[in-house]
């Protein structure tokens, strides 16, 4: 039984159109979606893929075809005849050619041609019961062979494109970070010098401070450089501007 059908542009991966009522009854369906979408990925990378193939995922198979810059996929039953599987392929590929062909590379947003589920759902039924006379007459059909086309597993296929992906991930999150250390370190020194200098300033106003203060006849205590007590008695005779100023830094 035909579970997925998705068509997509194989020079950039673009999805082209879907079945929208697939997978409504399918387990994990989103999962299946996914590793279809990494398939399309692989292709668009240009890996010399054949232009026909099943891959085993599960308890489903991937079967697609590529024609004309463009794959048609559908996934179905490990226990769905192959050949009916291409054959429904087959007539996907040539309506969709007949009546967008001249579209398919002028295409810019995702599934632009979602009008094309009123096909997808209408060829389907006719390939769902593989006991129809329809069906039964295409199995016998010695002229359209299935038997050289290629079967791999989902791991094979998606697995080599994944550790590439896996590397350039890394190596782009290591150049990331390196950049972000770079900028902490600068901004780390640039914080050390501005310390090193407000601490030396601060040092020689606390000095000039405190020999103001000790200058004063009626100063009632001593005060050692650098330190003084929370509250000080306005009889220090110091300027209004400066007192507060004093009052602000020590509180």
């Amino acid at each position: 039984m035909v579970k997925l059908t998705l068509i997509a542009r194989v020079t950039d991966g673009l999805p082209l159109a879907e079945g929208l009522d697939d997978g409504r009854d399918l387990k994990d369906a989103e999962f299946y979606k996914q590793q279809v979408k990494a398939l399309f990925k692989n292709l668009s990378k240009g890996q010399n893929e054949p232009s026909r193939m099943s891959i085993e995922t599960g308890p489903y198979i991937f079967h697609y075809i590529i024609e004309g810059r463009v794959c048609y996929l559908t996934m179905c039953d490990r226990t769905y005849p192959k050949k009916l599987a291409f054959q429904y392929l087959e007539d996907l590929k040539n309506e969709f050619e007949r009546v967008n062909g001249n579209q398919i590379e002028t295409a810019a947003r995702p599934y632009a041609f979602i009008k094309f589920d009123t096909f997808i759902q209408k060829t389907k039924k006719l390939y769902q019961d593989t006991r129809t006379q329809r069906n039964i007459a295409k199995l016998n059909d010695e002229l359209y062979e299935v038997h050289q086309i290629m079967t791999r597993n989902v791991q094979e296929v998606l697995g080599v494109g994944e550790k590439l992906d896996q590397v350039s991930q890394m190596s782009s999150r290591l150049t990331s970070e390196s950049r972000v250390y770079a900028d902490k370190a600068r901004d780390l020194n640039r914080q050390v010098s501005f310390d090193s200098e407000m601490g030396s300033r601060c040092n020689s106003f606390w000095s000039c401070l405190s020999s103001l203060l000790y200058q004063k006849e009626d100063l009632v205590m001593q005060l050692p450089v650098g330190r003084f007590p929370r509250r000080v008695e306005q009889k220090f005779w110091l300027p209004l501007d400066c007192y507060e100023l004093f009052l602000w830094a020590y509180a």
